[in-house]
């Protein structure tokens, strides 16, 4: 379901007051935990164009192997610089300087899904937009003023809002009309869109590690409760056969 979101948009210099951006919406993500080469892609894209500031620092590369199915060679070709599989997916970017240069440090990645939802982190990949009044040149649409710069303004192409003044709630606002391309990207909009749809697969299922064998495991107290129900319900009526039986005799 697409949820609206309500934004603060800057309008002019740095410092002016913000107004609110209306009529933004978010996209449901492609999420499939099943789907095994789509987590080996979002993985790869992590490793290529998160990683450097971004951790997960609750998975290991050996654990993150076994999940996807990667062979040794595989994992190896993921890991870049790692030299153990038992580490945690770390980078070597220091916290300070991270502050200093972004003016926050990237967050860890482990649980972003579960925190934001994964419509949240699906929409907010594709929605930077140009804005010369941030340091890094870009803002977002559903998250306002972010200090993170666009890691994907080669595949997806740099764009720019559009957006027009209304009247809403006795109030003057700006409603979201769209986004126009300012330069093209190395992919096609729907090559982007899947190269998104797999890094936030891949992210769901860091949130959610065993969420398959949760519903697998799931699958079969439900099957067993069922069953006990069925084999208890038969034995209360047997059991009160005889007592009735023997009621019945006394009588």
């Amino acid at each position: 379901m697409l949820g609206v979101v309500l934004l603060g948009f800057a309008l002019g210099a740095p410092g002016s007051q913000a107004v609110k951006l209306t009529g933004y919406r978010l996209e449901q993500a492609p999420i499939n935990l099943t789907d095994t080469a789509s987590l080996q892609r979002g993985a790869r894209t992590f490793v290529n164009y998160c990683m450097g500031c971004h951790t997960l620092q609750y998975q290991r590369w050996s654990q993150l192997g076994n999940r996807l199915h990667l062979n040794h060679r595989a994992l190896r070709e993921l890991m870049f610089l790692q030299t153990k599989p038992t580490e945690m997916m770390t980078n070597a970017m220091p916290t300070r300087e991270a502050t200093r240069w972004f003016g926050a440090a990237p967050p860890d990645l482990s649980v972003i899904v579960d925190q934001k939802g994964s419509s949240w982190v699906y929409t907010y990949l594709q929605s930077f937009y140009l804005d010369p009044h941030r340091p890094t040149g870009v803002n977002n649409a559903v998250f306002y003023r972010v200090a993170m710069p666009d890691p994907f303004w080669q595949t997806q192409g740099l764009q720019k809002i559009v957006y027009r003044r209304v009247r809403h709630d006795g109030y003057l606002v700006n409603q979201f009309v769209k986004f126009t391309p300012v330069t093209r990207g190395t992919l096609s909009p729907r090559a982007f869109r899947r190269q998104v749809g797999n890094l936030t697969n891949f992210l769901a299922m860091v949130s959610h590690p065993d969420e398959l064998k949760r519903i697998h495991v799931g699958i079969w107290v439900i099957a067993f409760c069922v069953v006990f129900t069925i084999l208890a319900y038969a034995l209360k009526r047997e059991f009160w056969k005889d007592v009735h039986r023997k009621h019945h005799h006394e009588k």
